[in-house]
């Protein structure tokens, strides 16, 4: 298991674990971030991730993408 923020780009990977207080977890749920979801990274710059998820692009910072384990 490792961060998000380590996925390699343009791999599926599929959601272990999402850590955090109970707001970031519902937040990330709300974009689609479920535990037996799938999310590939598209791009990566400073740490802030661009990923697709549920058929959705998102942009999420490094410090949300270190609490989705996949």
């Amino acid at each position: 298991m490792m961060p998000l923020s380590m996925a390699e780009a343009g791999k599926m990977n599929q959601i272990r674990k999402i850590g955090g207080r109970e707001e970031t977890r519902r937040f990330l749920e709300s974009l689609g971030f479920v535990v037996g979801g799938y999310v590939t990274v598209v791009s990566e710059m400073n740490g802030n991730l661009i990923v697709n998820v549920k058929e959705s692009r998102v942009a999420i910072d490094k410090e949300l993408a270190g609490k989705i384990m996949v």
